[in-house]
Order: structure tokens, then sequence, then C-alpha cells
């Protein structure tokens, strides 16, 4: 049974090739874009951090 849904998904995605890249592109980029936003966001949390680390104690 399981070996039949994955011939027909096979046929399918072979039957609508645009479709499938298509799909596979928005993928690519979705997870893309969410991976270099946390980055972004990790990096500037660091940069934060060593600005304030830069200004000293007795600024508190």
């Amino acid at each position: 049974m399981f070996s039949a849904m994955l011939g027909e998904a096979w046929r399918a995605m072979g039957a609508n090739r645009l479709r499938t890249f298509l799909t596979m592109l928005g993928m690519m980029i979705g997870v893309g874009s969410v991976v270099l936003m946390m980055a972004v966001g990790q990096g500037a949390q660091e940069s934060v951090k060593q600005s304030i680390n830069a200004m000293g104690s007795n600024l508190f």
C-alpha cells in the first residue's frame, strides 16, 4: 500500500514538473530566509551584548 502511494506521488510529480519545481524552490527559499533571519538576529544580539560590555560596569 505504501509503495503504491509513493508510485502515484512519483507519477504526479513527473506529470507536473513545473509545479514540483516551483514548490521545491519555494520551500528552499522559505527555509533559507528563516535561517538567515535567525543568523541576523543572533548577530545583532551579540553586537548589543558586546556594546554593553564595552561601556563598563560603572554606567549602571
